[in-house]
């Protein structure tokens, strides 16, 4: 009995210093390639591709600073939304890069760090098709197209605060911002940030209703499940970058100005 319990006990032992090991793989593939791999996702302003094709952006920021305080290059991978999970979990990045709305179904297939910041949703409405929207309910019929990108937090609520609506999925923000500057769509459901700078880009044929986002959520950083050193660092930049309050700075910036617009447009 007492082999047993040794034997047991080796075999546990063995295991956690396996899984110990498998946790500081990807940290220390990181340091000794001198790469971060970050997914990104085009929506403004977590990331925006410039006429020129450079990509800038609030979550580009952030990757930046990540890679520089951990002295490697960033590499960034853009995907459609409904892209990026899968593209993390088969290891074709390292990062996700901070735009993400933390959710229970996402947990289970992602880690995420604490917070690094909080979003709301809200509405762009075509001016031709329903110029006279002052509330949200005005939007739940069947006889309104209301498009939101697949797999977004926005699609979710749209779901919820719209049943009756006619409901389009778009897989990209460029293809949803189509829609409703092409008179394809009624309202647009995303994050408040871009449905704000497509009404400031297209005054003429976009407006947003609504003085605040009807829906909040907190964003993050997320790894692979299981990369737990990876994480643990994570948690330690975005503790330090908020305590000296480089991220509140950074995402002034970008959520509370449009001084980034004419950058975006070179």
């Amino acid at each position: 009995m007492q082999r047993l319990t040794l034997r047991s006990a080796l075999y546990t032992l063995a295991l956690l210093l396996a899984s110990s090991n498998v946790f500081a793989d990807v940290l220390d593939e990181i340091t000794d390639k001198r790469v971060i791999r970050f997914g990104v996702a085009e929506f403004a302003p977590w990331t925006i591709r410039t006429k020129s094709g450079d990509l800038i952006g609030f979550e580009i920021d952030v990757a930046k600073k990540i890679a520089a305080d951990m002295g490697v290059r960033p590499e960034f991978k853009v995907y459609n939304w409904n892209d990026i999970i899968p593209a993390l979990q088969q290891g074709e990045i390292d990062v996700i890069a901070g735009g993400m709305s933390i959710t229970p179904r996402r947990a289970l297939q992602v880690d995420f760090t604490q917070p690094v910041a909080s979003t709301g949703v809200n509405i762009a409405v075509n001016k031709d098709k329903a110029r006279d929207v002052s509330r949200l309910d005005q939007l739940d019929d069947e006889r309104v197209i209301v498009v939101a990108v697949a797999d977004t937090l926005a699609l979710n609520v749209s779901r919820t605060f719209l049943p009756e609506a006619n409901l389009r999925i778009a897989t990209t923000s460029e293809e949803a911002e189509k829609m409703i500057l092409g008179n394809q769509a009624h309202a647009y459901l995303a994050t408040e940030p871009e449905v704000n700078f497509l009404a400031i880009q297209n005054p003429a044929n976009v407006y947003v209703p609504l003085p605040e986002p009807f829906m909040a959520s907190a964003e993050a950083l997320a790894v692979k499940r299981g990369e737990q050193a990876m994480l643990n660092f994570l948690n330690a930049w975005i503790t330090a970058h908020q305590t000296d309050r480089w991220l509140i700075a950074t995402r002034n910036y970008w959520f509370e100005t449009m001084a980034w617009s004419e950058a975006a447009m070179k």
